[in-house]
């Protein structure tokens, strides 16, 4: 008998963060695509709504709205609780949220760090630590994993190029870039330390990944982008959202502790 690789995440329970941003919306997309019942979070009904809606009506039923600040632990219970109680099991978790000011070195300040490190690291730490008995009951009646997919960046790996934003002032700060990579580091860890108990753990790092409808300030700004992927052009939401349901499926059962950089080879060269 052959064994076929499985993307479909039909019977899978998702919650993705950060659900009603650009690459969220292409994540919310893809993901409710291949079949799962996903959950929704993100700070604003309005937006959450708004994600839903934009999906084809054959599978909004499967869309499940959960508004709140994943960054307070009182949300955090909550939201745990709303799991257990409506499904009373998880097989997926796409840690998304993110929220920070940007700017260079001499206008950061310590409060931004904090905020960072709060969105990459201690808020996935947490949703992790209180969604693990939903997680290993998700795996334990399927027979297969549950998966955490951790959405990190490539400039968890790289620096920026401070010559993309000359005296603009709008650069990908450096609290955004540390904390990714500790996130990186975080899912290495989880992986090794939790892999026994039927949960997977891993990063993708988006590359330039720019809404190019919205006017950057930065004179070129895309153009430069482009320049410095070896494919030369920025990528489309759409192609982070593929990755992300490879890593949720059962196709990738035997993927864990891995950084997969979704960049056209930015971090390659």
């Amino acid at each position: 008998m052959i064994n076929k690789p499985d993307f479909s995440l039909e019977g899978h329970v998702i919650l993705l963060t950060g659900a009603s941003g650009y690459l969220g919306n292409a994540m919310c997309d893809a993901i409710t695509n291949a079949g799962a019942e996903l959950i929704l979070s993100g700070r604003r009904v309005e937006a959450l709504e708004a994600s839903r809606n934009r999906l084809p009506t054959s599978v909004r039923e499967k869309c499940h709205l959960y508004s709140g600040d994943v960054t307070q632990k009182e949300t955090i219970y909550s939201l745990r609780d709303y799991i257990e109680e409506k499904f009373g099991k998880l097989h997926g978790v796409v840690n998304n949220a993110y929220a920070g000011r940007v700017g260079s070195l001499t206008t950061i300040n310590p409060e931004d760090f904090l905020m960072a490190g709060q969105y990459n690291l201690i808020t996935p730490f947490m949703l992790i630590k209180e969604l693990f008995p939903l997680l290993k009951e998700g795996a334990e009646q399927s027979g297969k994993s549950s998966s955490v997919v951790n959405v990190a960046s490539m400039y968890g790996i790289v620096s920026p190029d401070p010559s993309i934003y000359g005296d603009s002032g709008k650069n990908n700060p450096i609290h955004y870039g540390a904390t990714k990579a500790g996130l990186i580091q975080m899912t290495r860890y989880l992986a090794c330390h939790l892999c026994l108990s039927g949960i997977r753990f891993n990063s993708i790092s988006p590359g330039p990944f720019p809404n190019t409808e919205i006017d950057s300030g930065i004179s070129g700004f895309y153009a430069k982008l482009a320049e410095k992927v070896p494919m030369k052009r920025v990528g489309k939401p759409y192609e982070i959202a593929g990755p992300v349901v490879f890593l949720l499926s059962d196709a990738a059962s035997y993927v864990n502790g891995v950084n997969l950089p979704v960049d056209g080879g930015w971090t390659a060269w």
